[in-house]
């Protein structure tokens, strides 16, 4: 006789909850206040609090999807747009910086037991990447100075991330307790 092997419950609750929080990127993409060539969103929220409930595999994991969705063609970036197109367009390093923003804010947020202080270090760091990586390459791909490029990239968004960090990790720390899965890392 044949043994079935299933699949852990917890691994499919992580994968229901990648998906979700996917789904809940896209949405803040539609939450956009057009400012020049870098609008205004809230997607930041959902990568921080990806990374906050889902550590740092699985949340990476979440944008990897909502950036997969996005490359095929669906429109979750902001303004309801989608396709390969925007990797190589001003906004581009913003949405590598919203993988490495997952994956650095869970990884702190679970190595640190879910400290409140840690996880305002996390979300802080994790803002901070979306920064490294989405201000160079808009002063790449527009051909800016440095100067233009973070008065343009950086400077209008600074307390906006800020209350949306706040509010990823007040979310997070709400919604933790109700979640049946209790973030133990899981690997994918």
């Amino acid at each position: 006789m044949r043994r079935v092997s299933f699949m852990p419950v917890r691994h499919l609750r992580y994968m229901v909850y990648a998906s979700l929080m996917a789904a809940l990127t896209a949405v803040g993409a539609y939450v956009h206040i057009p400012l020049g060539p870098v609008p205004i969103v809230l997607q930041n929220l959902f990568v921080l609090l990806a990374g906050l409930l889902l550590g740092s595999r699985w949340g990476a994991i979440s944008i990897g999807i909502y950036l997969l969705v996005g490359a095929i063609g669906l429109p979750v970036f902001a303004g309801a747009k989608g396709g390969i197109a925007h990797f190589m367009g001003p906004t581009g390093g913003y949405l590598f910086g919203f993988l490495l923003a997952s994956y650095i804010t869970g990884y702190i947020s679970e190595h640190s037991k879910h400290r409140l202080s840690a996880e305002i270090f996390a979300v802080s760091l994790g803002s901070l990447a979306v920064y490294a990586l989405g201000v160079p390459w808009l002063k790449f791909i527009a051909g800016l100075t440095w100067g233009k490029a973070l008065t343009i990239g950086m400077l209008p968004f600074v307390i906006g991330d800020a209350v949306k960090a706040g509010a990823a990790v007040a979310l997070a720390r709400t919604v933790r307790p109700v979640m049946a899965c209790r973030l133990e890392p899981a690997t994918p």
